[in-house]
């Protein structure tokens, strides 16, 4: 792929600067004019944003979803329509809290491959006031692909790898698991019960992140934070994941910051990574591997100079994410799954349990020149 020269990247965040500046109020002395356009308000200092409720708690939530199924899986396109939708829970007090809202399904491989459609949600916050669904803006809401118990397993093992990545780095997407009660609004027949969960809107977690999600492809190691860039990169080697592009933002987000500081990269989707080793999962030919869990290490040479100070992040996290398998969402799983997930990870960690393990078995493959 042709790469745009580097100041393409960087425009947008001086766009964002300058969105800002517009928005600024008139200094002490200068004369206001009759009549302003309505410009962009400035985004919250990053210490200013409050959590979202739903993101405040782990315990996993029993909603009822309720659309029209027949309709909303008549749309196989990513194009689909807005259609409307309710998500219930109990609240504090017992009673039942009601939530309209609106949904739509999304994706591409899915669309074509399940019987169970992959939904985003739209959520008023006129709506949503004080209730647990208030500031989730339009998350995602990742749902079994099919309703086996096969399946649901491999929703929660996805679950978990964004709980390990944001227990890594606060640079990730937040999540909440749901156990879910999907019901068709037209006959009121339960669809399924199946657990499954909610990620964090894009451009929540850019705002969380003081910056915007950026659709300009084409980024080098150059436009984006080397020490984030390591991270991410050592995740999607840690889950065995191959899946991603940062230069085609193929399952991977580029935040640019407000302040024009180099862009933070977030991985997402997971389904096809070595740790959940799913069964419709394929390889890329291009990386000459048969199975999905054998790893490869695709982070730039560019900044081998972060990958230490990586390492050792990873190396000081290992007991908390170790953790996560043994908590009350972590034994959504079965044993048999957790063993060997934490074994697929033990393979990781043997790997880089030394500097200069490191550098044989996985950093001497890094991507370019170094």
């Amino acid at each position: 792929m042709t790469m745009p020269p580097r100041p393409l990247l960087r425009s947008v965040a001086l766009f964002a600067i300058a969105g800002a500046l517009l928005a600024r109020p008139a200094s002490a002395g200068a004369q206001a004019p009759e009549k302003t356009e309505k410009v962009k308000k400035p985004r919250k200092p990053v210490d200013s944003i409050s959590v979202p409720p739903l993101y405040t708690s782990e315990t996993p939530l029993a909603v009822t979803f309720t659309t029209n199924f027949g309709r909303l899986k008549t749309n196989k396109s990513d194009a689909a329509p807005w259609r409307h939708a309710t998500m219930s829970y109990v609240g504090s007090d017992g009673k039942a809290v009601i939530v309209p809202m609106q949904a739509k399904t999304h994706g591409v491989w899915r669309l074509k491959n399940c019987t169970f459609p992959p939904i985003r949600l739209n959520v008023s916050n006129k709506d949503a006031k004080q209730t647990l669904f208030h500031d989730v803006q339009k998350p995602k809401m990742v749902s079994v692909c099919k309703k086996t118990d096969t399946y649901e397993q491999l929703v929660l093992k996805e679950m978990q790898l964004y709980r390990v990545y944001q227990t890594i780095t606060p640079m990730s997407h937040r999540v909440r698991t749901l156990r879910v009660t999907y019901t068709d609004s037209a006959s009121g027949k339960v669809e399924a019960t199946r657990y499954g969960f909610l990620f964090e809107d894009p451009d929540e977690l850019a705002e969380r992140l003081g910056g915007e999600m950026t659709k300009v492809k084409g980024a080098s190691p150059d436009d984006v934070d080397a020490a984030q860039f390591a991270v991410v990169y050592l995740f999607e080697y840690l889950i065995g994941n191959l899946d991603h592009s940062f230069n085609g933002l193929h399952n991977a987000e580029l935040v640019l910051k407000s302040d024009g500081s180099l862009a933070i990269p977030v991985a997402y989707d997971f389904d096809f990574s070595g740790a959940v080793n799913a069964p419709y999962a394929t390889v890329d030919p291009q990386f000459g591997k048969r199975r999905i869990t054998e790893r490869v290490f695709r982070g730039y040479c560019a900044i081998m100079s972060s990958y230490p100070a990586a390492i050792a992040l990873f190396q000081q996290k290992k007991d908390a994410i170790y953790a996560l398998y043994r908590d009350d969402v972590g034994k959504l799983l079965d044993e048999g799954t957790v063993r060997e997930t934490l074994a697929y990870f033990d393979d990781f960690y043997d790997a880089v349990k030394t500097p200069k393990d490191a550098e044989a078995n996985v950093l001497n493959r890094c991507v370019g020149p170094r």
